[in-house]
C-alpha cells in the first residue's frame, strides 16, 4: 500500500470507523433480533445507513485534522498528515467528497423509507462537525460536550431510522423499551467519551496553549482538572455498579457481573491510574483506557436475549 493510501486510512481514523460499525451492526443484528422488535429498514438500506454514518463521520475526522495543522505540530508532530503527506487542498477536496457523498445517500435513505425530513439529521451532524473542528473546539467545554453528543448520535440515529418510521401501536410499548434502552448506552457513550474528551485536552496542553484555545486544563490547571477526570471517573462508576445492581439483577448473573467486573473493573483501573496522572504518557494511557471502557459497556448489548425486554 502507497504511503499516500496509508496516509489517507489514518486521516479518517479507521479505528473509529470499525467502532461505529460494530456499534450498529451489533444494534441490528444482536439486539433487534434478540427483542423480537419490527423494524423498518431491510438489511441492503441498514448497510446504506452505516454507510452515511462512516462517510459523514470520516468527513469529520478529515477537516479537523485541516483546522489542527498548527496544533498538532505541537502535540504529535509525528502523526501530521495534512501539509506533509496530503496536501490541504486534496485534504479539503477529500472532505467535500465524503460529506457530498454521506448527506446525499443519506437523502436518499431518508426518501426510501418515507421519512424525508430525516435527512435534515445528516445534514445537521455534517455542520455541527465543521463548526467544531473550526469555532467550537475552542470554547470552554462546549466542544468536549457536542463531540460527545455526536459519538452517542451513532447509536441514536439507529432508534431515528429504523424503530421510529416502523412504531405501530400494537408494537410500541417494545419499541419504546427498546429505544430506552439504547438512550441508555447512548447516555453511557457520551458520559464516557466526555471524559476522554478531556483527558486528551490534558494529554494536548500544551499545543492547546501555544493555539489559544480555552480548554478545561488551561483554565484551571493540570492539577484540578486531573481530579476533576478522576471525579467524573468515580461518578460514571458508581452510576455502572447502580444500574447493574437494581436493573440486571433479575436477569441475569452473567450479565451483572459482567457490568461490575467487566465495564466497572475497567473504570475502577482507570480512576486509580488518573489519581496520580502527570506526564502526556499518562494521559494517553488513560485515554486509551477510557476506549476499551466505551468497548465494553457496548460490548454487553451481546447479552440482550438474557434482559428479557419483550416480557
Amino acid at each position: 500500500m502507497s504511503p499516500k493510501i496509508t496516509a489517507y486510512l489514518k486521516l479518517i481514523r479507521p479505528v473509529n470507523m470499525l467502532l461505529i460499525i460494530y456499534v450498529q451492526l451489533t444494534l441490528k443484528f444482536v439486539v433487534f433480533p434478540g427483542t423480537n422488535i419490527v423494524t423498518a429498514l431491510t438489511d441492503l438500506q441498514f448497510g446504506l445507513l452505516v454507510l452515511t454514518t462512516l462517510l459523514i463521520a470520516a468527513a469529520g475526522n478529515v477537516v479537523n485534522d485541516i483546522y489542527d495543522v498548527e496544533i498538532d505540530r505541537i502535540n504529535k508532530p509525528q502523526k501530521v498528515l495534512v501539509g506533509t503527506i496530503i496536501s490541504e487542498k486534496a485534504a479539503f477536496n477529500c472532505y467535500i467528497l465524503l460529506n457530498v457523498l454521506g448527506v446525499g445517500i443519506g437523502f436518499y435513505l431518508a426518501n426510501t423509507i418515507g421519512k424525508p425530513g430525516l435527512a435534515g439529521v445528516f445534514i445537521i451532524i455534517s455542520a455541527l462537525l465543521y463548526t467544531y473542528a473550526t469555532s467550537l473546539k475552542n470554547w470552554l467545554l462546549l466542544g468536549n460536550f457536542l463531540i460527545s453528543v455526536l459519538v452517542a448520535m451513532s447509536l441514536l440515529i439507529v432508534v431515528l431510522f429504523d424503530i421510529y418510521p416502523a412504531i405501530e401501536i400494537p408494537y410500541r410499548s417494545l419499541q419504546l423499551r427498546v429505544s430506552k434502552l439504547i438512550l441508555l448506552y447512548a447516555g453511557f457513550a457520551f458520559f464516557i467519551n466526555f471524559i476522554r474528551e478531556i483527558v486528551k485536552d490534558l494529554e494536548d496542553m500544551n499545543g492547546d496553549k501555544n493555539g489559544g484555545r480555552a480548554t478545561l486544563v488551561i483554565a484551571l490547571g493540570r492539577k484540578r482538572t486531573t481530579s476533576i477526570v478522576f471525579v467524573l471517573g468515580v461518578i460514571a462508576l458508581v452510576a455502572i455498579v447502580i444500574y447493574a445492581n437494581y436493573n440486571l439483577h433479575q436477569f441475569s448473573t452473567t450479565l451483572l457481573l459482567y457490568f461490575i467486573f467487566g465495564v466497572g473493573g475497567s473504570l475502577l483501573y482507570f480512576c486509580i491510574q488518573a489519581w496520580n496522572a502527570e506526564t502526556k504518557k499518562q494521559f494517553s494511557r488513560l485515554s486509551l483506557l477510557l476506549k476499551i471502557v466505551m468497548v465494553m459497556g457496548i460490548a454487553s448489548l451481546l447479552f440482550i436475549s438474557e434482559m428479557n425486554l419483550s416480557s
